[in-house]
């Protein structure tokens, strides 16, 4: 039983992603991975609560943010094979 439990847990965050945007999916990864961070470093100041609370805001951001300069290099590449292919 216990390793179903331990399947699903493992297997559960691939399938939600699974028709997500990728701005959605930076996003969550983001804010999990903040989470997570943020826990364990309030957890050693004494309050894992707020530590994961302040980690997932931290990490919100810093996915988003990550989306947009990736949005930003997608949109050059295509601009720069555009003009590539216009020169020719």
């Amino acid at each position: 039983m216990k390793k179903h439990l331990i399947l699903g847990a493992l297997t559960l965050p691939v399938i939600a992603c699974a028709d997500m945007t990728p701005t959605q999916q930076r996003a969550v990864s983001g804010t999990a991975i903040g989470a997570g961070g943020g826990a364990v470093l309030g957890a050693i100041g004494g309050n894992a609560g707020l530590g994961a609370a302040a980690g997932a805001g931290a990490g919100l951001l810093g996915g988003l943010l990550f989306d947009q300069s990736r949005q930003a290099q997608d949109r050059a590449f295509q601009q720069g094979v555009a003009a590539g292919r216009a020169g020719q």
